[in-house]
């Protein structure tokens, strides 16, 4: 599945009438999760069943499209799904159990609700709340792509307007020049990562970069009036500067991972719990500032494009065991020179962790002929998340 992004363009009016339908998607989720919870017994049949009753009993609901009303009530049960599968595996800690959702960001049609142009250039949203006609604004062309082969068209908004999102039934396939080469990868702070030929890429930081001009922003929303027009100004300010990085941090992600699955054959990271990471407050905001999760959904998904290994492994004792000889040498976090105590190994800690991984990737694949990478590989090429990351 390919999703491209366009920027929609528009009236005041028409956004209006967009932000209407996002509320009434949210309302039908909603609505769904409050009758599973009243009735456990019920599946994913009766709460698309239930849209229709919703769209008798409420006169806004019937406005909207009768397939977008179903994919409102998807995305409540596949976050009923996602609890009964934690439960099912026995996750520790939070099963993550749904919630109600206060703010809605985006609403999703299938295959009716909208019709694009001839030129692929502009599109009408045609149910009851009668959006009209919006100008595609991007650098993405739809002219490759029939009707048909759009499965899903979805209105997301964000700090800086609303984006239509078009997911496409399409495989992506790129060619690889096969070199033979091997690589593990050890993510850290001090550089965001070292591969296992001892090559380090920078760790950008960008959030600790914008943090005095995200300071000043949300100082100068704290100083306005509650429900002022000012406060809703500067409001708008801060989440353009928090979108401003979370792009940077999306950009920085897909170009590293294009360009270190580009450069070999085999890619061995760690599976690292990033969730149960970010419980040690004195690294939270940098492990989180980091995005290891996105760069490691970016490097699957580009190793299925390339036709490439892309293969995670637990990430126990990598940085405390000999990469040469095994031996587990014990080191803190502050420690960042290994010096092996029997073989007189000294490198520094992290190309002697992604050496460690790179052992454990080449264990793990012997014995198997074919290429294949694991992990999510439907991301949006102009969007900020994987698909499945919108569900609930």
């Amino acid at each position: 599945m390919l999703v491209l992004e366009a920027k929609l363009k528009g009236k005041q009016s028409q956004y209006d009438s967009l932000e209407e339908a996002i509320r009434t998607a949210l309302f039908i989720r909603n609505k769904a999760l409050r009758h599973w919870m009243d009735n456990k017994e019920v599946g994913k049949n009766e709460l698309q069943k239930l849209c229709a009753v919703l769209a008798k009993d409420f006169e806004f609901a019937d406005k909207l499209n009768s397939m977008a009303r179903q994919a409102s009530a998807d995305r409540a049960w596949l976050a009923i799904k996602r609890f009964y599968d934690n439960c099912k595996a026995q996750k520790s800690g939070e099963k993550g159990f749904p919630k109600f959702k206060k703010r809605g960001h985006s609403v999703e049609y299938k295959t009716s609700g909208w019709k694009l142009s001839t030129d692929r250039k502009y599109i009408t949203f045609t149910d009851g709340f009668k959006s009209g006609k919006f100008k595609l604004v991007g650098t993405r062309d739809l002219s490759f792509y029939s009707i048909k082969q759009i499965k899903r068209v979805r209105v997301v908004r964000r700090a800086d307007g609303y984006y239509c999102q078009f997911c496409i039934n399409v495989e992506r396939k790129e060619e690889h020049q096969f070199n033979g080469k091997q690589l593990g990868v050890d993510v850290g702070l001090e550089f965001f990562y070292t591969d296992s030929d001892g090559n380090t890429v920078e760790n950008p930081r960008l959030l600790r970069k914008a943090e005095k001009s995200l300071k000043r922003k949300q100082r100068k929303v704290s100083q306005c009036k509650k429900r002022s027009s000012n406060r809703r100004k500067s409001v708008k300010k801060l989440a353009k500067k928090h979108l401003k990085v979370s792009r940077q941090r999306k950009d920085f992600a897909v170009k590293t991972a294009r360009a270190l699955v580009q450069s070999s054959d085999l890619v061995v990271y760690e599976d690292l719990q990033v969730r149960n990471m970010v419980n040690n407050r004195r690294l939270a905001k940098s492990i989180s500032d980091a995005s290891w999760s996105l760069f490691t959904n970016w490097v699957d998904y580009y190793a299925k494009i390339f036709g490439v290994w892309a293969v995670a492994v637990a990430p126990h004792y990598t940085s405390q065991d000999c990469s040469v000889c095994g031996t587990r040498v014990k080191k803190s976090l502050s420690t960042r020179t290994h010096k092996c105590s029997k073989c007189g190994t000294l490198m520094h800690r992290d190309h002697n962790a992604a050496v460690m991984i790179l052992q454990k990737g080449l264990k793990n694949t012997v014995g198997h002929t074919e290429i294949q990478a694991s992990g999510q590989n439907d991301l949006y090429l102009g969007g900020e998340t994987p698909l499945d990351k919108l569900a609930g």
